[in-house]
């Protein structure tokens, strides 16, 4: 059976508070970046979790390497500070996170590729029609 944990993040990021969510499960790590606007209150990260959680868009998952949490409290306390201490997000986080921005590009691409191709031929149709418009009488 497959241990799976989560971790949510908040930080400043000029100019505006940004949630990022890691999701570990099966030694894999896929992360999700959230941007909050003003300063959320614990009320509202809870609040966000429990209506949005299940629409969030993780990234592909990033091999890691887990790490089983010490049950000592002053170990757990001093983990915490350094948390809170060091802003930002974890390396395999970014990669994921870099992973998932990426494929969102390619798919992107494609899409604005096939629209650009459609009107193109749209275009070209309408020019034909035209021209045996033009020769229909004759």
């Amino acid at each position: 059976m497959d241990k799976v944990s989560g971790r949510l993040t908040v930080f400043f990021e000029e100019p505006f508070w940004v949630g990022v969510f890691e999701c570990v499960s099966g030694g894999k790590l896929s992360a999700c970046k959230v941007t909050f606007g003003a300063e959320p209150k614990d009320y509202e990260i809870y609040d966000f979790i429990l209506k949005n959680y299940d629409r969030l868009r993780f990234s592909p998952a990033v091999a890691t390497d887990v790490k089983e949490a010490g049950s000592n409290p002053k170990r757990i306390q001093r983990d915490v500070r350094k948390q809170v201490l060091n802003t930002g997000i974890g390396t395999k986080s970014q990669q994921a996170l870099k992973l998932q921005q990426e494929q969102l590009k390619t798919e992107r691409r494609a899409v604005s590729r096939e629209r650009r191709e459609a009107e193109k031929q749209r275009q070209f149709e309408l020019k034909q029609q035209k021209r045996k418009e033009k020769h229909r009488g004759r």
